[in-house]
């Protein structure tokens, strides 16, 4: 197949140098690039014109996907694991060979899921603030150690966190209808058949679960309202998972003691977002899975699956 024709959108594949990019100039194809995430409307407007997409976050629904096979569109890669955005699906039912990347971020989540808990626990993100401004205000922090950790969703990110957990000396828990509880599980791992008897017991709850109709607005005033006082809540999964006005309630009546996530129902973040300036919030650019060696991972299965796509329909570059 001759000028093969790309669309490169994901920022973490276009930033972070390494092998990925040596892959994907071996394929001969001809790579554009634009800095996603893309919305709906901006995809409208560019799907047509290309074989395949190597996508991050961008808006990929039924109508994006209809406007593409009108044109050259083939293949669809995605560069990561969320498919939230990305009907892929309906993609596949309509012949377009589209493909995501699991099992490839799971260290790097789980090494931010705890960087946020010890950060928050030692008010890093105050102290550093205040010695910028030249202040010297000291906050007396927490260790996490003989916290329980509450674990909603143990797949392949909620147990490297239990993992990680366990050696700061956390007590493990976790919720997950879909992974029962194997011989080779440590017995000081335990599992809760209920979610409420989970947030009851939980110092530290940290969110592992696709973005979905049923686990969308999952955490909302119910949810809060069962956690135990004083806890910490962690979402590095999707913005939209959480309802923000309870969030927000269940802040400033201290019920619970501080947000730490990574991730927002629109990205970038909106102006004047209702939790940009709280001292009880920690909010990262999405950026959980962007280390140099998760990216390179990423990013390499994202450039082996398109050439596999497309050899895969028999359109092998000639």
């Amino acid at each position: 197949m001759n000028n093969v024709k790309v669309l490169l959108t994901s920022t973490s594949f276009q930033d972070t140098p390494g092998q990925h990019h040596d892959l994907l100039a071996k394929t001969g194809y001809t790579v554009e690039r634009l800095r996603g995430p893309l919305s709906k409307q901006e995809m409208l407007a560019q799907v047509a014109s290309y074989d395949a997409l190597l996508c991050g976050d961008d808006v990929i629904d039924r109508e994006v996907i209809d406007v593409g096979r009108t044109g050259r569109l083939k293949v669809i890669s995605k560069y990561g694991v969320g498919l939230d955005k990305l009907d892929a699906a309906y993609a596949r039912s309509v012949g377009i060979p589209t493909t995501n990347c699991p099992g490839v971020n799971h260290t790097t989540v789980a090494e931010h899921v705890m960087a946020l808990l010890l950060a928050y626990n030692r008010n890093i993100h105050l102290h550093s603030q205040e010695t910028r401004n030249n202040e010297w205000k000291r906050y007396t922090g927490n260790e996490i150690r003989g916290s329980v950790l509450g674990i909603i969703g143990f797949g392949a990110i909620g147990r490297a966190v239990a993992t990680l957990a366990q050696a700061f000396g956390c007590f493990i828990h976790y919720y997950d209808p879909f992974t029962p509880k194997s011989a080779t599980m440590e017995a000081s791992i335990e599992q809760h058949g209920e979610l409420g008897s989970l947030l009851a017991v939980s110092d530290l709850l940290t969110l592992h679960i696709p973005l979905n109709d049923q686990t969308r607005g999952l955490v909302d005033r119910h949810f809060l309202n069962q956690m135990k006082k004083g806890s910490l809540l962690v979402n590095t999964s999707r913005g939209e998972i959480v309802n923000n006005t309870a969030l927000i309630e269940a802040l400033d009546a201290g019920h619970l003691r501080g947000y730490l996530c990574d991730v927002l129902e629109h990205e970038p973040m909106l102006p004047n977002h209702p939790l940009a300036h709280r001292t009880d919030v920690i909010i990262t650019p999405h950026i959980g899975s962007r280390t140099h060696q998760s990216v390179v991972r990423q990013g390499s299965m994202a450039v082996e699956n398109l050439v596999a796509s497309f050899h895969s329909l028999g359109l092998q570059r000639s």
